[in-house]
């Protein structure tokens, strides 16, 4: 669902683009002013109802704008050279919901990170980045890794880890899974994150992981 945050200060108009966007799939949250604006959130997409606001507005990096301002060419000038559409009131609600599907196919895709601050996990490039340094995995080592970042407080069980990355069907005696977590904590240590992968004995393996402040 795509994420919008809606700075609107005519209280009606508010009411209705976020009710309207919500009903048309678009997870909203709308606020008066952009000082209400949640600095920690990570919007698709920010709607301005006031141009004067781009000048108060802290925006995530590489998150487009929307302004709904006044039919004044000048204003519309200023404000296009810090946001990525404009669109003058009284505006066609159709023509609002177009633009933010046009500006969004223009945005680059968000890349598909695992990120836990000393560990990164590109799996775009299919790369592995520990406190910066690349580490190079063999195929089952680099599915091993993505399956225990992506629940990192997860103990996951013997049994799932060789269901799920190898699609064992039955659990006989083997040591794949004993010999791939050992070198990919090698590796891990080699590059500065020593202990990184936990053998949790009689159950499975999990992270021991730090989140970067």
């Amino acid at each position: 669902m795509t994420a919008l945050l809606l700075a609107e200060p005519e209280e009606r108009m508010r009411w209705f683009l976020e009710r309207q966007l919500a009903s048309d799939g678009f997870d909203v949250l709308a606020f008066e002013t952009t000082d209400q604006l949640p600095r920690a959130a990570d919007p698709d997409l920010v709607l301005l109802g006031d141009p004067e606001a781009l000048d108060r507005c802290t925006v995530p990096p590489g998150c487009p704008v929307i302004v709904l301002g006044a039919a004044d060419s000048a204003a519309r000038v200023r404000a296009l050279e810090h946001c990525d559409d404009y669109l003058s009131r009284p505006f066609v609600y159709e023509e609002l919901v177009a633009r933010i599907h046009a500006v969004l196919r223009r945005r680059p895709s968000r890349r598909d990170l695992i990120d836990l601050g000393e560990l990164v996990v590109d799996r775009d490039a299919r790369r592995v980045l520990a406190l910066g340094r690349d580490v190079v995995l063999a195929g089952k080592e680099y599915a091993l890794l993505v399956k225990l970042a992506g629940d990192p407080d997860r103990v996951f069980t013997r049994e799932q880890l060789l269901r799920d990355v190898w699609g064992y069907r039955s659990y006989t005696a083997t040591r794949t899974l004993e010999s791939h977590a050992s070198r990919i904590r090698r590796k891990l240590e080699d590059a500065g994150l020593p202990g990184y992968v936990v053998n949790v004995w009689g159950v499975g393996y999990k992270l021991r992981h730090v989140l970067a402040l």
